[in-house]
């Protein structure tokens, strides 16, 4: 506890030994002097709650003491108890107290009278001292609350009217202050909002809440409608609310919904529409390359066969060029799956070196392959991928390098129980990237220089689409070059070793393929070169087959005649291949019910294909396809033997 400050003042050293004396305890601090000139200092310095003044003093007297103390703001709050010996006459009690004297003290002093009163004026000045410093604190509280940019008021618990309310509502509500004391505080909700104000509030006097935050929308003078957030805490039957605009960040967050519905709009037109160029740029490729193929089996002279085998070459490179930007497309669109399966990681990289080197040896360039032995043989990769970066990234170095050697390097960077780290470098002596362009070579559609489109061709996607799948697959791809003197494109992968994969049987395209004797199959195709090779390849395996170029035409056709097997474009008019899909499965009888359908797609999103398993198709065949790819899948649904003729 704080010890009361209490100034005696007496010009006779006795009178101050014996009221110490008296006074004396812990929750008190006595400070004394016999000179009023003393006495107005120590007051100006020390925070004194009480003054015990003697009235006769020689060079002031008490009165004209206690009247300095008065006029001075500083000491004027001090509590005066005059101690005399002169009369107990009225008009001496009157002009004390006129002078600003609380009470007086008669010598000889009573000890307990004396104790009492000092007692009762020391609880008084604490008191005194808390009031003012509680009206401190509502005065600071005061200066928040009136200068708050939020509206602040207090609720009658029972009416819901508003008893007290800051300036900031004129601001925020463009009311006047006084214009809603008395009124409801529901009233300041449009209408719509006004049950859950309601029922919200109540809640936080039922549940006697100290805390809660919500939101409504108010509307202000002008007919505007705000977005506020309400923080509102109830006591003693009171509520208290802060009130704060949020309309801005409310707008703010309209804006990112409606900017989050039009991207994934957006995203689900790029998909439908790359989903359409999909089936639309590899049909028709998908029927150049298949009828190249029949007529190289036909009789043709030998500048007939070489017109024909460029054909081939350009669709097939045409094909390619058809899936870079597909590729690059599904990576962007986040439709793009890394498959790891069990695969023997030399054959991949043998196949690729074998497939490239022909390409290599025509432009008498050195082609090497270095494969640390350390390298495991047998690891979860997915082959398809890293066939098509090390394609990418060996294709590359080739076309640029004009002599000199590419080679290929695979080492192993650390090994762990079940992991192993490796590292793919591909190292050429070609024309070199340029230092301010290294970067830009793996962004879409980039080259390292304006004229190599001009004269070495390309879409420059193809190290996009490198550097977007080795980060798909977890790893990091980095380049070195110098102009003139080549590059070195690396890539660094973790792989998980795994058992030695099962070794698949598949159908050689150069063998001739067993016939379907007594088998009729029902195509469903709307490209015309697409019927022409379907109905040419069914023929030659003696199939009978009938053909129709929309879904609505193939349920017809089931209805009249058993088929043991459905080939079903997906993109047809009129009714697409998955929708005649759905209505054989639900609407057809056994056994046309569960006739096997292949889907002959030319989708290259894997949604697409999942689309048509979930339909009802059996399998599905992705434009362009080998004969041979059709002739296993239908003997696989068809339970024949799919063993090819010996030639």
């Amino acid at each position: 506890m704080t010890p009361v400050n209490i100034l005696i003042v007496d010009d006779r050293e006795e009178n101050i030994i014996a009221l110490e004396a008296l006074l004396k305890r812990d929750d008190i601090r006595i400070f004394s002097t016999t000179s009023p000139n003393e006495a107005l200092k120590i007051a100006w310095e020390t925070h004194i709650a009480i003054a015990l003044v003697d009235v006769q003093m020689p060079e002031m007297d008490g009165f004209e003491l206690v009247e300095m103390l008065k006029s001075n703001p500083r000491t004027k709050d001090i509590m005066v108890i005059f101690v005399t010996a002169i009369s107990k006459e009225t008009k001496y009690a009157v002009k004390g107290l006129g002078t600003g004297a609380v009470d007086y003290l008669y010598k000889p002093l009573d000890p307990y009278i004396t104790s009492a009163k000092v007692d009762s004026f020391v609880q008084l000045a604490r008191t005194q001292a808390e009031i003012k410093l509680k009206n401190e604190e509502l005065q600071n509280y005061s200066i928040v609350v009136k200068n708050s940019a939020d509206i602040i008021c207090s609720i009658d618990a029972q009416t819901l009217r508003i008893e007290n309310i800051n300036p900031a509502v004129e601001g925020i509500m463009g009311f006047k202050p006084a214009e809603l004391l008395g009124k409801s505080i529901i009233g300041l909700a449009i209408e719509e909002h006004q049950p859950a104000f309601r029922k919200k509030l109540g809640e936080i006097i039922k549940d006697n809440l100290p805390f809660a935050v919500f939101e409504g929308r108010f509307e202000r003078f002008d007919k505007r409608v705000i977005w506020v957030e309400c923080r509102a805490s109830y006591h003693n039957k009171i509520i208290f609310i802060n009130i704060s605009d949020i309309s801005p960040q409310k707008s703010y967050q309209e804006q990112l919904i409606k900017s989050k519905e039009q991207a994934e709009y957006t995203k689900k037109v790029k998909e439908t529409f790359l989903a359409n160029m999909s089936h639309e740029l590899r049909t028709p490729v998908n029927g150049i390359i298949g009828i190249t193929g029949m007529l190289l089996k036909t009789e043709v002279n030998d500048q007939q066969k070489g017109m024909l085998n460029l054909l081939e070459t350009s669709s097939k490179s045409l094909l390619g060029v058809i899936n870079d930007v597909l590729d690059i497309s599904k990576i962007e669109a986040g439709k793009f799956n890394i498959i790891r399966t069990a695969n023997n990681v030399y054959d991949i990289i043998r196949s690729v070196f074998d497939l490239l080197k022909f390409r290599a040896d025509e432009g008498n360039i050195e082609f090497l392959l270095e494969i640390d032995p350390d390298v495991p043989q047998n690891l979860m990769v997915d082959s398809l991928r890293l066939n098509q970066i090390l394609m990418n990234l060996l294709s590359n170095a080739i076309k640029f390098t004009e002599r000199g050697y590419v080679k290929l390097k695979v080492s192993v960077l650390q090994m762990h129980t079940d992991k192993v780290k490796l590292k793919y470098s591909i190292e050429d002596t070609g024309i070199g990237i340029p230092a301010d362009r290294i970067n830009r070579v793996f962004e879409s559609f980039e080259q390292a220089e304006e004229d190599t489109v001009s004269k070495y061709g390309g879409t420059g996607l193809g190290l996009a689409i490198v550097k977007k799948l080795v980060e798909l697959k977890g790893g990091e791809l980095t380049v070195s070059s110098q102009v003139g003197h080549g590059s070195t494109f690396s890539f660094i992968n973790w792989h998980t070793l795994a058992a030695k994969p099962v070794e698949k049987f598949t159908e050689k395209p150069d063998k001739v393929l067993a016939p379907f004797l007594n088998i009729s199959v029902l195509v469903a195709e709307d490209n015309m070169v697409n019927q022409f090779m379907l109905s040419k390849i069914l023929k030659d395996w003696q199939v009978e087959a009938d053909m129709v170029d929309n879904g609505r035409k193939a349920l017809d056709k089931l209805r009249d005649k058993h088929y043991d097997i459905i080939l079903m474009d997906t993109h047809m008019p009129e009714m697409n291949g998955y929708e005649a899909a759905q209505k054989i499965r639900v609407d057809f009888e056994e056994p046309k019910r569960s006739i096997p359908i292949i889907s002959l797609s030319a989708a290259s999103f894997g949604h697409e294909q999942q689309e048509a398993l979930t339909a009802g198709m059996n399998d599905v065949l992705s434009k362009p396809f080998q004969p041979y790819q059709l002739h296993e899948k239908m003997s696989k649904l068809l339970k024949l033997d799919a063993e090819p003729l010996k030639v």
